[in-house]
């Protein structure tokens, strides 16, 4: 079994930013990363919110100096997946695929993933005109069609967000009637920029390199119907709204979560178990950014530090 002060569960911006504070104070830290460095990050082709990126910033070009800052500080990384754990101990231990670990303080950043359409052409062109992130790219649709697919809170709050920049903004939804607060309804249906597509799913987005049509089905009569990008455009936006799903499942049962399975942590990422920190989308949060994850990340490294110098 191989031996830490710390161990960071997840290699995304709040893992990297974690491991990056910790290894700075010189902290003896491991990242487990279960797949590939970044998250949901390295599936963005452009960056433009995060302060300081560069001209043409991609996920995986941000994420790349990430970890090479973590590991000129000392930083180890695995690539692993947490398969169990007992973190009640001080020795906080965890059982991983390929090899078990120990360490005096865990830092939980395992992110969480957008419940997806589940369509074809969905994954092909996601970062290419299928978003999950008014935020992020919303500026890239500017003057453009944009089609948001979902009716609860959030895709009818970031489907208004949207019509700050694109010229048409319609909400896709497969029942006839929105399930967001009333109040929230109240204003997308005085807003003129808002349309709304009822009893429709998506079947299909089609496109070469960029979305260029998408085939939705009305759920009540079958009717399929193809929608094409205006000429002039050459594309749309797809944003999808249907929910967040965070990466707990394994966690359950070890730390405290809400009823939709996000780690409940206070403001200096505590979770109810001394020792065990949470950061990133993983927690409960309003707002589920780069920056905000980063943020994240580095309070929860030093308030670790501060842990295991206790110890």
């Amino acid at each position: 079994m191989k031996n830490y002060d710390l161990i960071i569960i997840g290699g995304g911006p709040a893992g990297l930013a974690a491991g990056l504070y910790a290894g700075r104070a010189r902290i003896s830290t491991l990242i487990i990363e279960k797949q590939k460095n970044g998250g949901q990050i390295v599936i963005t082709s452009e960056i433009e919110n995060y302060p300081g990126c560069l001209e043409d910033e991609t996920g995986p070009s941000l994420i790349d100096r990430m970890v090479k800052q973590t590991e000129k500080f000392g930083v180890d990384h695995v690539f692993d997946t947490v398969t169990d754990m007992d973190l009640s101990g001080k020795e906080k231990i965890l059982h991983c695929l390929h090899e078990d670990y120990s360490a005096k303080a865990v830092i939980i950043a395992a992110g969480a993933n957008p419940v997806q359409i589940g369509c074809p052409g969905e994954i092909e062109l996601s970062g290419k005109g299928v978003s999950y992130c008014a935020t992020c790219d919303a500026a890239f649709f500017e003057d453009f069609e944009v089609y948001v697919v979902g009716g609860g809170d959030a895709a009818v709050e970031e489907a208004m967000y949207l019509t700050k920049f694109a010229r048409k903004v319609t909400i896709i939804h497969r029942r006839n009637e929105l399930r967001a607060a009333k109040s929230i309804q109240e204003k997308a249906f005085a807003n003129p920029k808002l349309d709304f597509m009822w009893d429709t799913v998506v079947q299909e987005i089609r496109g070469d390199g960029l979305v260029e049509s998408m085939v939705v089905k009305n759920v009540k009569t079958g009717e399929l119907t193809e929608i094409f990008a205006d000429e002039d455009d050459g594309t749309f936006g797809v944003f999808v709204f249907i929910g967040f799903k965070p990466t707990t499942e394994v966690f359950r049962g070890h730390v405290g979560m809400d009823e939709k399975g996000y780690i409940l942590t206070d403001q200096d990422m505590h979770t109810d178990v001394p020792g065990v920190f949470a950061a990133g989308d993983i927690r409960q949060k309003s707002l589920r950014q780069v920056v905000t994850a980063c943020a994240d990340g580095a309070i929860a490294a030093v308030q670790a530090g501060k842990y295991i110098e206790e110890m």
